[in-house]
């Protein structure tokens, strides 16, 4: 992994010991960056320090998609570099999205001001191997993953015969379906 500081790791690995559910889950997690880190430098290699830190964090990194270019959504103007990671371990959703919170801190990311605007790192849980989840800040399947081609080309990419829980559709079809209303 590029060197980053040894702070923002410890940040971004956290303790580890969050209870999960007992057994192992897997997630889809989309990823884009689209600011250069220093240390690390551009965006697809955020996301490939990302992957690394993600397996530092206690994570069984499964599958890992090539990254994709998409235009900014919003009011960024810098394009993006979105993939998407194939998790496993035995966290529970809440405990996932601190991880994955905690990595994008360590990753210079501020959840501060203007929606949408350009980030070093940003990390979404997409799918959870237990199917639907609701709370107070995440739903899983994420709410919009079926209407963003930078989505789902990288996930269908690793996890081809996933279903969403939601429509029953793979998310081969779902990026199939996407690419032919685009």
């Amino acid at each position: 992994m590029p060197k980053t500081s040894d702070r923002a790791m410890r940040a971004a690995r956290g303790s580890g010991s969050e209870p999960g559910l007992g057994h192992e889950h897997r997630y889809l997690v989309a990823l884009g960056s689209n600011r250069r880190l220093p240390g690390i430098g551009g965006p697809r290699a955020v996301l490939n320090a990302a992957v690394a830190a993600l397996s530092e964090s206690g994570w069984r990194v499964v599958a890992v998609a090539r990254p994709v270019a998409s235009a900014p959504i919003g009011p960024s103007l810098r394009r993006y570099a979105n993939g998407a990671v194939l998790i496993a371990g035995d966290r529970d959703p809440r405990a996932t999205l601190r991880d994955l919170q905690r990595i994008e801190t360590a990753f210079g990311r501020r959840r501060r001001g203007q929606r949408w605007r350009s980030r070093t790192l940003d990390l979404d849980i997409v799918l959870w191997s237990g199917g639907v989840w609701h709370g107070p800040h995440l739903t899983i399947p994420h709410p919009l993953f079926r209407d963003r081609d930078f989505v789902l080309r990288p996930a269908a990419q690793i996890a081809p015969q996933w279903r969403d829980p939601v429509t029953g559709r793979t998310l081969r079809q779902l990026a199939a379906r996407h690419g032919r209303q685009s």
